[in-house]
């Protein structure tokens, strides 16, 4: 259960990684790095060619998945493959139209025979996306949904409620990327708020990158989101020594979970 890596007093990592970025290969290189760098679950890109919330890094690893010819079946295949090496629980990351044109059911269905522990959506609004909850909820696949800064608190609320597994609450307004540090003050804020209507796992994402910031949240949610700067680390570089900078960049941002 995705939901099981969520302790008391301990704040869980969860890295991103882009699935075909630069080859397959190195991705299933890079899963086995991070997990042996302690992370708690895994976030699995699936490349789009039309990513409203990733910035540059994120979009760009994503072209190069898709110049590899990496799509849907590809990354089912990564992840049984994965999973059968004990990696931590992934959640893929994806777009509603390559879910939609693959077929909801069918989509939910091999997701969870692949090993999948859940699946996030961005461009999937609240009041739109029962039908993909419920066809994910039959396979026992978990569902996060995001929280932004500027939702208002009411639509927080029913947002928390229709999550499942965790609340991904997003650090700022904007796309995903690691250029500039997030104020972490309205973020706290945000994240008292949250706590007042929901009981669910509390994980920040986007702009987080470095173990200074892990450090200054890591006591008021339950995990931390590391996307654009994981692949930073070991954008033009592949095979063990993309692996390598993989592992050494998530150790540090492990150990700032708890040191």
């Amino acid at each position: 259960m995705l939901e099981n890596i969520f302790k008391p007093g301990r704040c869980a990592f969860i890295p991103y990684v882009m699935a075909g970025d630069p080859d397959l290969r190195t991705t299933a290189r890079i899963l086995d790095a991070v997990r042996d760098a302690g992370a708690d679950a895994l976030e699995l890109g699936i490349p789009y060619g039309d990513p409203l919330a990733d910035g540059p890094t994120i979009a760009a690893a994503g072209v190069r998945a898709l110049a590899n010819h990496v799509g849907l079946p590809q990354v089912l295949e990564l992840v049984r493959d994965a999973v059968a090496r004990n990696v931590p629980p992934i959640v893929l990351f994806t777009y509603f139209n390559p879910v939609y044109q693959y077929g909801i059911e069918q989509f939910a269905n091999d997701a969870a025979r692949a090993g999948a522990a859940g699946v996030i959506v961005p461009d999937v609004a609240l009041e739109e996306g029962q039908e993909l909850r419920d066809a994910l909820a039959a396979q026992n696949l978990r569902m996060p949904l995001l929280v932004a800064p500027s939702t208002p608190r009411e639509r927080a609320a029913r947002i928390a409620q229709a999550s499942s597994g965790f609340v991904y609450v997003v650090s700022r307004l904007g796309v995903t990327g690691a250029g500039s540090a997030p104020d972490f003050t309205p973020l706290r804020a945000q994240v008292q708020a949250l706590r007042e209507v929901t009981d669910m796992p509390l994980a920040v994402g986007f702009g987080i990158s470095r173990p200074d910031q892990v450090r200054e949240v890591r006591e008021a949610v339950d995990g931390v989101i590391v996307g654009s700067a994981l692949i930073d680390a070991y954008a033009g570089h592949s095979g063990e020594e993309a692996a390598e900078r993989a592992r050494e960049f998530c150790k540090s941002l492990r150990a700032a979970t708890i040191d």
